[in-house]
């Protein structure tokens, strides 16, 4: 199996999912918003504040663009979508798979908005971004897993089962 990518708003799931599901099928696991961190050697917030919104939205794609990866989970950020080269990069390493969650549940999960890591262009609330990437993430899916009501184990086995369909 080459690479999966997680797709999804940020408080999907995506990287506790993609662990699971990692160890599931006997593959890595990359986060790429810590390999972010990692290079710029600050957390992701500080990266995005010292940035700005479009600066770290195309810092992040140039950190995707150069993944050469096999057999690796990879959750990115819920911005991933918002540069196509990114994406397109991402679904040629392998299977995309949409994490999806109603906006409800989004909200109830985000309790620490301001440090969270989230690119908000001028105006932009948590609701517009939502608006904007969702026909992103269902643009790109390969594979959607409606995760609502779901526990991250249960959605990593959903996951798994969709990936090992014919």
């Amino acid at each position: 199996m080459d690479c999966i990518t997680l797709i999804g708003m940020p408080g999907s799931g995506k990287s506790t999912i993609g662990v699971l599901l990692a160890k599931r099928l006997g593959m890595d696991f990359l986060d790429t918003d810590l390999l972010i961190q990692t290079e710029q050697g600050a957390p992701l917030q500080d990266v995005l504040d010292g940035l700005g919104a479009e600066e770290f939205l195309d810092l992040e794609g140039r950190t995707l663009a150069r993944l050469a990866r096999t057999r690796t989970v990879i959750a990115p950020g819920g911005s991933c979508v918002c540069r196509s080269a990114s994406m397109e990069h991402l679904k040629e390493l392998g299977r995309v798979v949409y994490i999806k969650l109603p906006y409800e549940t989004i909200t109830a999960r985000i309790t620490n908005l301001d440090r969270r890591g989230i690119a908000f262009r001028p105006g932009e609330t948590l609701r517009s971004i939502y608006e904007a990437r969702t026909p992103l993430y269902e643009q790109y899916a390969d594979l959607t897993v409606e995760t609502e009501g779901l526990t991250l184990e249960q959605s990593a086995a959903a996951a798994e089962q969709l990936l090992r369909q014919p």
